[in-house]
């Protein structure tokens, strides 16, 4: 494809050094290992490393041209724009033929929820007879064909490969888990979504944003009109519902608690699934049976039924695609142990997320709640000892142990969280080997005790000083109970 025709709505100012018009492009690349002969290399500055610093390589492996945002002293044809991140995504739609416009795009934001609530809104619109994409956390998939994710949203080669494959594949509508990390980096620019959806907010990711205000305004991005044409929130979330008034623009607003057009009643929850009344102000009124538990799996259950209203789907396929789903991978999810007591395996890092799951097992918690759980390191350093409180306050027994600890001391990590758990008189161990802090909830566990193991979820590594290590604790607790009973 020539270059000229890649470029042409980059928004702001672009400049065109050398024989753009005639330079044939084969490939798109941002990492500068990867350049092959014909491809464009973007010069992305980063926050380490400025990539403008490597394209002298990219050049000598075969790159055809450089997007830049200075022009450098190299013989190659370089377009010269105000922001790489930006004209990256622009350029990768232009490449793979403007997918996400063959196809109705829907996107969800939130501190938590996003992948369960995509989950779904896949179940309710497969129910309804499309053929549906998902990009997230835990997968991507493509119909009933599931690719493994690196990132929640990918960068945006990756990103409009995805939806080429999913366009040429005859998907219609595609369901994404929308980051802040991709509206602050632009990695959607240019993307425009049938419907965006706020869950929630509260903090994480404060390693990357400089605060709560920057973190939350790049999820605002996202409900811009250049991003969005129908929106859908959470009018029980204050900040959320504060910032949705102050936009002005028409909203279906989800919630149990606030008047709402999207809303549930009579709720039960219990200790595998939740029922409730669901309402969508004077239009319809259906039972829901769902089959994971915990009130804010309703709250997911209100915003899939919101943006699928939004999309057009009726009340039959939204009650049955909702029933239809069982578990979300990492997510509240019992494992099959056949022991006397229950093993729950969650996603939980970040203050919120784990107070919500501890506070939905307790609710049907017999014995004793044990949660087992740690802090990621080279992350958010504030909420260890936040996160620690929470545990001593809504558990009866912790075990503080490894998350991914990357490149920090596990130790200076369980510290943190100590300082907040010591306060809250509840009993607890620190055990910093996570295989040997598992096998110990499992050999202490008793009848009717729930253990739950936060943190890693669907996760299948642990990263010690830079290095992921196979870590998956589906087979870690089976293997643990295989030799507990020899």
């Amino acid at each position: 494809m020539k270059l000229t025709a890649l470029i042409g709505r980059i928004p702001g100012s672009v400049t065109c050094v050398g024989d753009v018009e005639g330079t044939e492009i084969t490939a798109l690349c941002i990492d500068s290992r990867r350049v092959s002969p014909g491809a464009l290399f973007f010069c992305t500055p980063g926050l380490l490393k400025d990539a403008h610093d490597f394209a002298p390589q990219a050049v000598q492996k075969g790159a055809a041209a450089l997007v830049v945002q200075r022009r450098l002293e190299l013989d190659v044809p370089q377009v010269i724009v105000e922001d790489v991140r930006t004209a990256t995504s622009y350029i990768a739609a232009a490449f793979y033929g403007h997918p996400a416009e063959q196809m109705m795009m829907l996107g969800i934001t939130g501190t938590k929820g996003k992948t369960t609530t995509s989950f779904m809104v896949k179940a309710i619109l497969d129910e309804a007879g499309y053929k549906t994409g998902l990009i997230g956390t835990v997968c991507s998939m493509i119909g009933e064909e599931t690719i493994p994710s690196r990132l929640t949203t990918p960068d945006p080669v990756e990103t409009q490969q995805l939806l080429r494959r999913m366009a040429d594949a005859g998907v219609q509508c595609v369901v994404m888990e929308v980051s802040a990390h991709a509206t602050a980096m632009h990695r959607l620019a240019g993307v425009r979504f049938k419907v965006a959806a706020f869950s929630n907010f509260s903090q994480d990711h404060l390693d990357f944003f400089e605060d709560m205000d920057s973190y939350f305004a790049a999820k605002m991005k996202l409900f811009t009109p250049e991003m969005c044409e129908e929106i859908v929130y959470n009018v029980d979330d204050e900040r959320v519902s504060a910032a949705m008034h102050a936009l002005g623009r028409r909203a279906l607003r989800i919630g149990i608690r606030e008047p709402s057009d999207v809303y549930a009643n009579d709720i039960e929850v219990g200790e595998r699934g939740c029922s409730f009344l669901m309402t969508w102000h004077k239009e319809f009124r259906t039972s829901i049976q769902l089959r994971l538990a915990g009130i804010f799996n309703v709250y997911n259950a209100l915003m899939a039924a919101g943006i699928c209203i939004c999309a057009g789907i009726g009340p039959e396929a939204i009650r049955q695609g909702l029933e239809k789903v069982r578990a979300v991978p990492g997510r509240i999810e019992l494992l099959d142990t056949g022991t006397p007591y229950r093993v729950i395996l969650d996603y939980a890092h970040s203050p919120d997320a784990l107070e919500n799951v501890l506070k939905a097992v307790r609710e049907t918690t017999r014995g004793r709640l044990i949660a087992l759980f740690g802090c990621g390191g080279a992350r958010d350093h504030t909420k260890r000892p936040v996160m620690g409180e929470i545990a001593g306050e809504l558990a009866d027994f912790c075990i503080l142990t490894s998350d991914n600890p990357r490149n920090e001391d596990p130790m200076d990590i369980l510290n943190a969280i100590e300082e907040g758990i010591r306060p809250t008189g509840c009993a607890y161990v620190v055990i910093e080997n996570r295989r040997e802090a598992i096998r110990y909830a499992l050999t202490n566990a008793r009848r009717d005790d729930v253990v739950v193991l936060a943190g890693k979820g669907h996760e299948t590594y642990q990263e010690i000083n830079g290095v992921k290590h196979p870590f998956d604790e589906k087979i870690i607790v089976a293997e643990l109970l295989n030799e507990l009973k020899d």
